[in-house]
């Protein structure tokens, strides 16, 4: 048995702080100071060295060198949506679309692109059925429930 009386709690004046590094940031202001800390290190001493700093690859860093204007705004994230679809369909390729459909809603996709085709429509049927969907006027095929009631024994 130990005596409780006997060990002895030796506290140490200072307190182990263990921080866990991540490249992801809090805050958006926070990316751009470090990526303005890699650049501008990589500047004065080469990508080589910062690399080796950083702990990041000297492509990351080419990349944002070629983005860094000498303004820490440059360095922030750029949305990568695209900003216009030239190639969407039209008004009056929907119009079209949506009035044929209300006109004859059981038609299958193949027979309903065919007649839409015949009236001057000129996309793929894959984008057709794609808009179609996303208008929502494309019925499911119903659930065949034959062996829903069949009990096996």
């Amino acid at each position: 048995m130990r005596n409780e009386s006997a060990s002895v709690i030796v506290k140490l004046p200072h307190k182990t702080v263990r921080r866990r590094q991540s490249f992801l940031m809090n805050t958006i202001t926070q990316d751009m100071k470090y990526r303005h800390s890699l650049v501008s290190f990589s500047l004065k001493y080469g990508v080589s060295k910062a690399s080796r700093k950083y702990n990041r690859s000297r492509s990351y860093i080419y990349f944002w060198l070629k983005r860094y204007d000498g303004s820490i705004d440059s360095l922030a994230c750029q949305s990568k949506r695209p900003h216009s679809h030239p190639n969407q369909h039209s008004a009056e390729e929907i119009k079209l679309i949506k009035d044929m459909r209300r006109r004859s809603p059981n038609l299958g996709l193949v027979e309903f692109w065919f007649r839409l085709i015949n009236r001057g429509y000129s996309r793929h049927i894959v984008s057709l059925y794609r808009v179609l969907k996303r208008m929502e006027l494309i019925q499911k095929p119903q659930k065949n429930h034959i062996y829903q009631n069949l009990i096996l024994k």
